[in-house]
């Protein structure tokens, strides 16, 4: 009765022996979300900065080789499309030259680049005459002389005519200039005269003494601070500037006379810096007659077709700034832009 054989054992393999517990994984499973600690937080941001930097870096470099290599087109086109002007024809034609803005150092109207257009002008076999179109209420009287004296020293080599077509308005030192052709034509609505000479400025010194500041000037000549707008005016230097700007607008109407000839019909305000429409201008014999460019080309030329010697900003100096100051607004930013991370 005792000879029984014994209970089978629980456990697989029937050794009697329970089996080791299962390893715990080393890593974190799905079900257990283990923060991470303060370096590993650090070490992540850190190389996120990293990154984000070297991908603003590569994206700089990109930036100044493309900004580079179209400033370096842009050059190369700008100096291509400068020799594109007027070449010498053997057709007939009208030679154009604009005189329009300021007649000033540095502009479109300077005269530097006039004088370059009318050397063109008046060298062309084909141009027949020159056309100065006008819409410029004046300027320099030193760039006005200069390019009245060149328009008379071409035309006595060339043998050529020289015409002044008005739009709106050709007063003071443009009308310096137009003097110089052997025909001034007009709009009967256009602006002409202002046969004048100014200096303008401002005086402060009596509101600078109600608000209590005090001018320190030191000069090394006793009229070095001439016309100094902090200061009183002295009288004696008001004296010298009008004396100055008597004498050149005496030199205005010398060659205002000297163009305009029997032509003009003088009156006591011809001089005296008024200006007139153009067609009272015609009757003062300011201007010779109402007319346009085209009605010059076409009947008194006779010859129809234009072409034009108008000198143009140089294109590549022009985008060559733009790209210049767009280069350097990017330096600036990039350098703000990283300076927190150096």
């Amino acid at each position: 009765m005792n000879d029984l054989p014994p209970p089978p054992s629980p456990w697989a393999g029937g050794g009697g022996n329970p089996p080791p517990p299962p390893s715990t994984p080393p890593w974190p499973t799905s079900g257990s979300a283990a923060a991470p600690s303060a370096t590993e937080s650090a070490l992540e941001l850190v190389a996120r900065e990293l990154l984000a930097q070297q991908r603003s870096d590569r994206r700089w470099r990109i930036f100044f080789r493309l900004a580079w290599f179209g400033l370096a087109l842009a050059i190369s086109w700008g100096l291509f499309a400068q020799h594109g002007g007027p070449t010498a024809s053997a057709a007939p034609h009208t030679a154009l030259i604009e005189v329009r803005g300021e007649i000033a150092p540095d502009t479109d109207a300077s005269a530097e680049l006039l004088v370059g257009a009318l050397k063109l002008a008046f060298e062309d076999p084909g141009a027949q005459a020159v056309v100065l179109r006008i819409n410029s209420p004046g300027g320099s009287p030193v760039q006005a002389g200069i390019v009245n004296d060149e328009i008379r020293r071409l035309k006595a080599k060339h043998g050529k005519k020289v015409y002044a077509v008005v739009d709106e308005i050709c007063a003071s030192g443009a009308y310096y200039i137009a003097v110089a052709a052997d025909e001034i034509y007009v709009d009967k609505a256009s602006m002409v005269g202002s046969i004048g000479v100014l200096i303008d400025g401002f005086g402060f010194s009596g509101l600078m003494e109600k608000i209590g500041v005090e001018r320190r000037l030191l000069t090394a000549g006793a009229n070095k601070g001439m016309l100094d707008p902090f200061s009183p005016q002295d009288e004696r230097h008001r004296a010298h500037a009008q004396a100055l700007i008597d004498q050149v607008h005496r030199q205005f109407i010398d060659v205002v006379r000297k163009g305009r000839g029997e032509r003009l019909k003088e009156t006591p305000d011809t001089f005296s810096g008024l200006f007139w429409n153009g067609e009272e201008a015609v009757r003062l014999g300011l201007a010779d007659k109402l007319g346009n460019v085209d009605l010059v080309a076409r009947e008194v030329v006779k010859a129809e077709k234009i072409i034009d010697y108008t000198p143009h900003e140089n294109v590549a100096e022009r985008l060559a700034k733009r790209f210049g100051a767009a280069v350097g607004q990017g330096a600036v930013r990039a350098l703000r832009e990283t300076a927190p991370l150096r």
